[in-house]
């Protein structure tokens, strides 16, 4: 009778109460008292977004709080990020995703308006950590074109599209009754609609005078009191923005034609200047040849000197092709500054928030459509600011991430410390000026990086502790490569029609600082850290020969394969120099033959000059077999204490010594899969030149391919395809019919993407309840290449486990998981001295299938008999450049102290998680004893095995949105959240997790979004999280003067609230408008629908709310002890005197 574990019945049944997952227990499942004991629950899990970094995607409107000094941008898709000093950043949603048309800071008050393309105005409330939405107005007749909201007034200005403006109160948010209508501010006389309301400001030095400013060219000075239009000012070209002299007698205007009129308020009959600030100027006095418009135009006053104009747009229409550029007037001297991009906005910084005082300014924030750019007004010259918040994520687009939390804590210094050389020069000397907000207090200490890599072949390292990002180094690789200059050199790179340098993949080792790039080229580079300057005479070069093989076996020859002799110095570690030096050049040129033995890239011939930092060791391409281009790189990864790097792709792996330099393993995918026997490896050169042997290679496929594939000598000896040639020719010519020409890397995503959303439905692999290793025949050639043509290497795992079930001793392994859910296991024959190891040959041992999954395998971990993660062992860091000596100090590979195995005992569990199902297999005995189908509908994108809580999970990912976490080892669901569907490869291509609960991936080209599936994050994220207001003082008013006060000379103010409050204008009218409380104020509090998110914030105000009438109840009870004990006094006092009276005595 099968005996069942309560524990995995449990787990069976807590699994099935899951939609998308179910846990079966295996036959073999240890005792009970045998089960690893897991701390990890699902109390230690919750999902939330944390920050948002990087460049607002699409921005559309800007803002800034001249006193708290913070800095609002809107986005086309309804976002708002905030910015204060380096390290204040807030990330904000509007519900809709209208696009942020305007923004209005109510300034020092802790409070935004943004109104959007929908034509709603919303009140954000910045005094909390995480901004909300007090109150919002949707207009439902009224198109809006332009908001004003009066510094220090609470009565908002919004201007529509039909040419009225209506105003709101911004504490309450209701309408007023006080409308001023188009038809009523022209002219009776104008017979046509004046357009669009474009601008609307208060006169300077008289809030009672509104300037409101219509598309058509009419300018119009309106009177609040007598609800009348003081002045009108006419111009035949329309208006794109307006701007006050402070002292309010004088308005400039920009036009469409590239003008600016400069009007006097009391002349209203023509402009006192009209001038053309990019025209050419005619000799004979005629108009200037018109340009094209200014967009916007900022008037500033200086005390000491002159005023300044600064301007977007109005260059001359010959200018074709010229980048957009921002105009800085000041007195005589005209300064065009060349931006990047196209200007969205541009806002200048004034020392003072008050519009009637010498505004002084000292710097221009222009927002481009992919930067922001801070201009220095008071240098010469305009410098920019050095910007401290990280927005050049996408200085070129993020192809791959990897995220690192909990690394070593020395690392970010020495990262910082060459970084910092390679920042630019000629910044401004200031400070940088939006410094308001606080950091937060959070406890997260530990280090954390993130690796971005580009579309350009850079790699970026950023220091992201405590929720903060800055850029710490960049890693350009396409230096080591030369670069096409002309369209005759184009064809070398044609296996991409574009971004030749674009990173694929990378795997770093942060304990050893080793990283390994794959680009899209099929090139591969290894990289040594270093904190001193090298010049490379040669870049180290393999070339590797990887195809699709037709025979499972190439008999090998003892002459060659097993030679005990090594190689020649130049042969060996330095292949380029052994051959001819027009070879390459001959083979891209010959136009008579197919293509062959080239690689995609050239390596540069000339020195590389390498800067501390990450510095090239060696690189290893992908050669073009008889025409047909190599494929491209799925998977890789370094081991430093074997000295090994190994990398895969549909053809198969290779694995390279990359301190020897030479190429030890080339193996198709098909022959990993039979047992065979250890097949040494010489380390040579793997393009020395060689004869093929036993006459099995076509003629077009070169004289080196048994020398750079490592054949098992029993592996499939007895095939029968090795003399059907016709067989193989029909598959060549169908291979070669099909067009392996990739675009770039997005498009190469999504086309693999489209094929496993096609598959996921159809895929039909039947297992056995056992598990059992998946074995096949090599004795049918059609299955062979059949799997081989569609099977890729999908991971690599080092390890040191035990490759075969009698195995009592731990030993170097290698895990290679697939495309089709097959997990191999080779055995590493490595000597323990690395002394040793330049003189013996290193052998493999295929040791066939560990076990079979469903989907492609995506990640493989190890774990002791306790649980813990055994992560790969690892060469403590040593700068490849210092001293011999200081280099054997450190340098020695740790002898492997493997953990025995008793006899019949399991010491390891190995963690296997594919797109479809994770696996736990007990090791040595490779028993499967948990099983977990993670999804049935859809597929996983990303899985991890991450620490968490002081134990360890796996992470995953699904292309429906679904976030997951499973424990380990039993595999049970702790968490199973709908977050995010897929939308974007590119978010497929970027997510990733790391330990200690946290993830991020790309949430747009320009942005990083981080989350947390931690519970203790979560509930300190408040603490964490940065402060946007802070109590600052606002300036004083400017002074009137003696004179100014007596005469009347000052700024005159207005009794806003008796014009447009409700006693005197009356009520709007309700179907202009509707009011919608938001979920910030207690009104939408109220609201709130029902759910667990409002819940908890129903119930975190009415705990404010409770804490403060506790704080009124001891109040009013501590007023209530003391009447209480000044009654009693007063009562003892008159016992005291009447004590001993006599009734009739009183």
């Amino acid at each position: 009778m099968k005996k069942f574990n309560i524990r995995k019945v449990l787990d069976g049944l807590t699994a099935a109460s899951s939609s998308s997952s179910s846990a079966t227990a295996q036959p073999g499942t240890p005792r009970e008292n045998d089960v690893v004991q897991e701390t990890l629950q699902s109390e230690h899990f919750q999902l939330c977004k944390t920050v948002r970094h990087g460049f607002p995607y699409q921005p559309s409107s800007m803002a800034f709080d001249p006193v708290q000094k913070i800095l609002a941008v809107g986005t086309q898709t309804g976002a708002l990020r905030l910015f204060g000093r380096a390290g204040v950043e807030c990330y904000c949603q509007h519900e809709s995703g209208a696009a942020v048309i305007q923004l209005q800071f109510l300034i020092n008050e802790g409070a935004l308006v943004s109104a959007l393309a929908d034509d709603s105005i919303h009140l954000w409330n910045l005094r909390q950590k995480i901004p909300a939405i007090l109150h919002s107005l949707k207009f439902n007749r009224e198109r809006i074109t332009y908001c004003h909201l009066p510094f220090q007034s609470k009565w908002l200005y919004i201007g529509s599209e039909r040419g009225n403006i209506h105003i709101v109160n911004v504490e309450s948010f209701t309408l007023s009754g006080y409308v001023i209508m188009w038809n009523k501010a022209i002219e009776l006389s104008t017979k046509t609609h004046p357009g669009p309301v474009v601008h609307i400001s208060d006169n300077p030095m008289d809030e009672g005078k509104l300037l409101i400013g219509f598309e058509c060219g009419v300018v119009v000075l309106w009177d609040l009191k007598s609800k009348k239009a003081d002045y009108r000012y006419n111009y035949d070209e329309a208006i794109h923005s307006v701007a006050w002299h402070h002292e309010g007698k004088q308005f400039v205007c920009s036009h469409s034609d590239g003008t600016l009129t400069t009007w006097n308020i009391r002349a209203p009959a023509k402009p006192a200047q009209i001038i053309t600030p990019h025209g050419k100027q005619p000799k004979d006095g005629k108009k200037p040849e018109p340009c094209k418009p200014i967009l916007k135009v900022e008037y500033k006053t200086t005390r000491a000197g002159d005023p300044f104009m600064v301007l977007s747009g109005g260059l001359s229409y010959d200018t074709v092709g010229r980048r957009a550029c921002l105009t800085v007037m000041h007195g005589k001297s005209t300064a065009v500054l060349e931006m990047d991009y196209p200007i969205v906005d541009f806002l200048t910084l004034c020392e003072t928030p008050y519009p009637n005082d010498f505004q002084e300014p000292y710097a221009v924030v222009v927002l481009l459509e992919k930067d922001l750019v801070v201009i220095d007004l008071g240098q010469i010259g305009y410098p920019i600011f050095e910007s401290p918040y990280p927005l050049s994520i996408h200085e070129s687009p993020v192809t791959c991430c990897e995220y690192f939390a909990d690394c070593p804590s020395e690392l970010i210094p020495a990262l910082y410390s060459v970084g910092s050389r390679q920042k630019r020069q000629g910044y401004s000397k200031k400070e940088w000026p939006i410094s308001g907000g606080n950091w937060g207090q959070g406890t997260q200490t530990y280090p954390e990086i993130i690796i971005t890599g580009h579309a350009d072949g850079s790699i970026k390292f950023w220091d992201a502790s405590a929720l903060m990002l800055q850029v710490l180094y960049k890693l350009k690789t396409a230096k080591v490569f030369e670069r096409a200059r002309g369209k005759e050199e184009k064809p070398s790179t044609d296996i991409v029609d574009e971004d030749p340098f674009a990173i694929q993949t990378l795997f770093w080792c942060p304990e050893s600082r080793m990283l390994c790039v794959a680009g899209v080229s099929a090139h591969v580079i290894v990289y040594r850290f270093s904190k001193q300057e090298v010049t490379t005479e040669v870049v180290q070069l393999l070339e590797v020969r990887m195809q699709c093989e037709f025979s499972a076996v190439d008999s090998p020859d003892p002459g060659g394969e097993q030679t005990p002799t090594l190689p020649t110095p130049a042969a060996s570690t330095s292949p380029q120099d052994s051959e001819p030096p027009n070879q390459l050049s001959a083979g891209i040129d010959s136009s008579d033959g197919p293509r062959d033995n080239i690689p995609c890239l050239q390596v540069r011939s000339s020195p590389l000059k390498q800067s501390p930092g990450y510095q090239v060791e060696l690189v290893v391409q992908l050669v073009w077999v008889s025409g047909e281009p190599p494929q491209q790189i799925t998977s890789l990864a370094v081991n430093s204490s074997f000295g090994l790097m190994v990398f895969g792709n549909s053809n198969g792996l290779a694995v390279v010594d990359y301190v020897q330099k030479t190429l030890l393993l080339n193996l198709g995918t098909s022959e990993l899969y039979s047992p065979s026997d250890p097949c040494q490896r010489q380390p040579r050169s793997p393009r020395k030149p060689r004869q093929p042997s036993g006459g099995l290679c076509d003629s077009n496929d070169g004289s080196n391919n048994s020398e750079d594939r490592c054949k098992s000598p029993t592996s499939g000896s007895t095939s029968p395809c090795n003399s059907d040639d016709e067989r193989k020719q029909n598959f060549i010519e169908k291979v070669k019919c099909k067009s392996r020409r990739f675009s770039k890397t997005v498009a190469n995503d999504f086309a693999k993407m489209s094929r496993k959303i096609s598959s996921s439905g159809e895929q039909k692999l039947e297992l056995d309840g056992k598990d059992n290793p998946f074995t096949r025949s090599r004795s049918s050639s059609v299955t062979s290449i059949d799997r081989e043509s569609r099977e890729a290497i999908s991971s690599f795992y080092f390890c040191e486990s035990f490759p075969r079930k009698s195995d009592s001793l731990a030993s170097p392994c290698l895990l290679v998981g697939t495309t089709q859910g097959s997990v191999m296991m080779a055995a590493i024959s490595l000597q323990p001295g690395s002394d040793q190891k330049l003189q013996q040959p290193v052998s493999f041992a295929s040791c066939g299938t560990l076990v079979q999954l469903k989907g492609g395998v995506l990640t493989m971990a190890l774990l002791d008999a306790a649980g813990t993660l055994l992560p790969p062992s690892y060469e403590p860091w040593y700068d490849p450049n210092a001293s011999d000596e200081e280099k054997e100090k450190v340098r020695r590979r740790r002898p492997a102290t493997p953990p025995s195995s008793q006899e019949g005992q399991d010491t390891q569990f190995a963690v296997l998680c594919s797109e479809k199902q994770a696996k736990v297999v007990a090791m040595p005995s490779q028993t499967c004893i948990y099983k977990h189908n993670i999804t049935e509908t859809s597929f996983v994108l990303r899985a991890d095995v991450v620490q968490m809580a002081g134990a360890y999970c796996i992470a995953c990912f699904c292309a429906n949105g679904h976030i997951m976490t499973l424990s380990l080892p039993s595999l049970r669901p702790l968490l199973d959240v709908n977050y995010l569907p897929l939308t974007d490869m590119r978010i497929a291509r970027t997510f990733c997790f790391s330990n200690l609960g946290q993830a991020l991936y790309l949430t747009s080209p320009t942005e990083i979004q981080r989350i947390t599936y931690s519970q203790e994050t979560c509930d300190n994220l408040q603490e964490m999280l940065s402060e946007l207001f802070t109590p600052v003082e606002t300036p004083e008013a400017p002074n009137r003067g003696f004179f100014k006060g007596l005469f009347g000379g000052g700024a005159q103010s207005l009794d806003r609230e008796d014009l447009f409050g409700e006693t005197a204008a009356g009520k709007a009218s309700r179907s202009l408008a509707q009011h919608i409380p938001g979920p910030g104020s207690m009104e939408g509090m109220k609201g709130a629908a029902s759910g667990v998110v409002g819940d908890l914030a129903r119930a975190r105000v009415a705990l404010d709310e409770r804490g403060q009438k506790l704080g009124e109840l001891e109040e009013r009870t501590a007023a209530m002890m003391a009447s209480a004990e000044s009654f009693s006094k007063h009562a003892h006092d008159m016992m005291v005197k009447y004590k001993d009276k006599k009734w009739y005595q009183l």
